[in-house]
């Protein structure tokens, strides 16, 4: 019993201890991440990164070192602070093992198998994949659609990789902004008022179903595009009237790699 006692309180001590700042995380993107078109989109620069390989791989340990039991004592927004931050962590690495050698994440992957499924990583005490990150442990535990703008897939179709962390204590403000950004972006979200069409992201087909009347989204993916009119519109804001009835057209997806190398774009 008081090996049992001594374990557990173990556990709580490390489990206090986890930083929930996610400092290391926070400084490695703040030096390799970088805005462009005005601030709608971000670009990593991997070369610098893989540089700075070593200290990524020390956040990464520190993920992988939590256990379900420590993750299961954290708050709602210390647990989805924690896992998009792993998701987009463990995404930059799996690039980096073959950076510079591969245009796209996707040929990370195999004729039966996908970069998404690959078991590469240790999280909450078990090996994982990125698909079980997202799919089983991020929509699954949380409602809340506003994490597509904010885990990234390494690819220039995907919504920004942040330049700071994600923290519990500041996760609402950072999703919303993650969101606004995405929607301001022109190349992948806009209403065509010539053709009365939303063209938009293809994450929103992907997807959609994630903005429901228990996320807060009753009227579904066209009320989400139509609390964003403004940022959709690419001139004058029209009627709200004009636009109910307007279809919705899912653009192509560009699974180039967001690599920094590859544009002279910054800001």
């Amino acid at each position: 019993m008081l090996l049992a006692l001594a374990l557990a309180f173990s556990g709580l001590t490390f489990a206090a201890d986890f930083d929930h700042s996610h400092i290391q995380w926070h400084e490695l993107v703040q030096e390799h991440v970088v805005w462009v078109r005005g601030g709608v989109a971000s670009e990593v620069d991997y070369a610098s990164f893989k540089e700075d390989r070593s200290r990524l791989k020390t956040y990464l340990d520190d993920l992988s070192d939590v256990s379900e039991s420590q993750y299961q004592g954290w708050s709602g927004d210390e647990k989805l602070a924690f896992l998009i931050n792993a998701y987009n962590a463990f995404t930059v690495e799996l690039i980096l093992t073959e950076y510079p050698d591969l245009d796209s994440i996707k040929d990370l992957g195999g004729f039966l198998s996908s970069p998404w499924s690959k078991a590469f990583f240790s999280l909450r005490g078990a090996e994982r994949t990125l698909d079980e990150v997202e799919h089983e442990m991020i929509r699954v535990e949380f409602q809340e659609p506003r994490i597509h703008m904010a885990v990234n897939c390494a690819s220039v179709g995907c919504p920004a990789l942040a330049t700071t962390a994600y923290v519990p204590d500041q996760l609402d403000g950072q999703l919303t902004t993650a969101e606004h950004r995405f929607m301001a972006d022109k190349t992948r979200n806009r209403y065509n008022s010539a053709e009365k069409t939303f063209e938009v992201s293809p994450i929103f087909n992907w997807y959609g179903e994630d903005w429901n009347a228990e996320s807060g989204y009753p009227e579904g993916i066209r009320g989400f595009f139509m609390s964003h009119l403004e940022r959709l519109s690419t001139g004058a804001v029209p009627q709200r009237f004009l636009v109910i009835g307007a279809d919705i057209e899912f653009l192509d997806y560009d699974w180039a790699l967001n690599d920094l190398s590859n544009s002279t774009d910054s800001n």
